[in-house]
């Protein structure tokens, strides 16, 4: 599987790490008032689509960056991947 690395272009996956959903990017605020439910919740509740999803992928034997990769989980295609730090900037993750 080729992973589109926006600054490298094509990389095979071995070359990555992967983390899971990029929800996990959304840390709850560990102080609210109800934040041990809430980290309860980031850290034990996932959600296992079938079908396109967003995750997190570290290029791990590479530059050593974060990539949120949209990936069909059904047939492996990736349909795109940008940095990590830009998917936040956009307010997607």
């Amino acid at each position: 599987m080729l992973i589109p690395h926006p600054l490298l272009g094509p990389r095979d996956s071995s070359e990555f790490s992967y983390l899971g959903d990029a929800s996990l990017m959304d840390r709850p605020d560990g102080m609210a008032p109800d934040a041990a439910e809430r980290f309860h919740d980031y850290v034990h509740l996932r959600d296992n689509p079938a079908g396109i999803h967003r995750e997190l992928w570290f290029h791990e034997q590479g530059d050593r960056s974060w990539l949120v990769v949209t990936r069909n989980t059904v047939t492996h295609e990736i349909l795109g991947a940008e940095l990590a730090r830009d998917a936040r900037k956009g307010g997607a993750a």
